[in-house]
């Protein structure tokens, strides 16, 4: 039941942040998932990429179209090669040691909020 409450919060809490500033995923619930459920980062990958081949954004698109941004056009561009990007990743990732996965995981959020923190 624990766990269940644990999922419902994360789902919440991440699906706010990723209405609010467009983050959620992978910064939220891939860590919640290892670290709180013990899922290795493999499962907790894999688990993140199948929560979203479901429309579970569309009504945060909806609201964000009627306000008026949403680019339709560079959307789809970059929607056509992160199809690809997502397959070979996934193979990459989950051809090395799950610890390596962690850490490159690691170091990009670190690098990200760095630049986010302190560069324009």
């Amino acid at each position: 039941m624990q766990s269940i409450l644990i999922l419902l919060l994360v789902g919440l809490v991440a699906g706010l942040l990723s209405g609010m500033v467009g983050i959620g995923g992978g910064i939220i619930i891939v860590p919640v998932l290892v670290y709180f459920l013990n899922f290795t980062q493999h499962q907790a990958q894999g688990t993140t990429l199948f929560m979203f081949l479901l429309p579970i954004g569309i009504l945060g698109v909806m609201n964000y179209y009627k306000a008026g941004y949403v680019d339709f056009k560079t959307a789809f561009i970059i929607g056509s090669t992160f199809i690809l990007g997502s397959y070979f990743g996934s193979k990459f990732a989950i051809s090395i040691d799950q610890k390596t996965v962690k850490q490159i995981f690691g170091v990009i959020i670190v690098l990200l909020g760095i630049k986010m923190i302190f560069f324009k």
